[in-house]
């Protein structure tokens, strides 16, 4: 597996896994299907009473497979957009990821996937403020949430 564990920025963080780009490609969707895989792994053995540090705050096995997929949908649509690609993720899968991560964000002046770009700050909705540069999800089960 073509990973690579270390800080590539002076003070940045040394426990972060990326894919060695000597791979190209072909390493790049290894590296992907393998963290994939580990989360999925990890999320299914998790018992539900659990919490884990996110640097958003504590989430459950469930908040990290929600994180898991918004990551995976935001970052697939950034890479289609740089190839110049048109790409649509299934409409319930990222309703279900919005329902779980942002609750505050209003859910009826858009379809599910322009809602979620707006709230990880990859687009503008009329009417709501901008969030390029102060977004955050909420991991914490509904019934934990303050």
């Amino acid at each position: 597996m073509p990973f690579r564990w270390e800080s590539t920025t002076p003070g940045g963080p040394a426990n972060t896994i990326r894919a060695d780009p000597a791979h190209g490609p072909a390493g790049l969707l290894r590296v992907i299907d393998a963290c994939g895989g580990l989360l999925a792994a990890v999320v299914r053995v998790t018992p539900p009473d659990v919490r884990a540090h996110h640097t958003f705050g504590r989430a459950d096995a469930a908040g990290f497979a929600a994180m898991g997929i918004v990551e995976t949908l935001v970052h697939t649509d950034d890479l289609a957009q740089g190839l110049g690609l048109e790409w649509t993720p299934p409409e319930g899968l990222v309703a279900r990821a919005l329902d779980r991560l942002f609750p505050d964000v209003p859910r009826d002046l858009a379809p599910a996937w322009p809602t979620l770009r707006w709230a990880t700050g990859r687009t503008s909705l009329p009417g709501l403020p901008d969030r390029a540069n102060g977004w955050r999800w909420d991991g914490r089960p509904a019934g934990e949430r303050g």
